[in-house]
C-alpha cells in the first residue's frame, strides 16, 4: 500500500510542477526578471486560465492527500 502512494506522490509532484510551470506570470516576482512583466494584462483570466487553477488545486489536494496518508502509513504500521 505503501508502494502505490509513493507512486502516486512522485507522479502528482511532476504534474505539479509542470502545471505550476504554465501558468501565467502575476508581475512583482522572479518572472519580472527575466521579461515576463513586459506583457499587458487585458483586464481578466481566460476560461483556460481559470481551468489551469481548478486542475492545480485538484493536482495540489491529491498531492497533499498522499502526503498525509504516507505519514499515517509509516506511523503506524508494524
Amino acid at each position: 500500500m505503501i508502494l502505490v502512494f509513493e507512486v502516486l506522490l512522485v507522479i502528482t509532484s511532476a504534474i505539479l510542477i509542470l502545471l505550476v510551470l504554465l501558468h501565467k506570470g502575476r508581475g512583482g516576482g522572479l518572472s519580472d526578471m527575466f521579461g515576463g512583466g513586459v506583457s499587458s494584462t487585458l483586464g481578466g483570466s481566460s476560461v483556460a486560465e481559470r481551468n489551469l487553477d481548478r486542475f492545480t488545486v485538484g493536482v495540489g489536494v491529491i498531492w497533499f492527500s498522499c502526503i498525509v496518508a504516507l505519514g499515517l502509513l509509516m506511523a503506524y504500521s508494524t
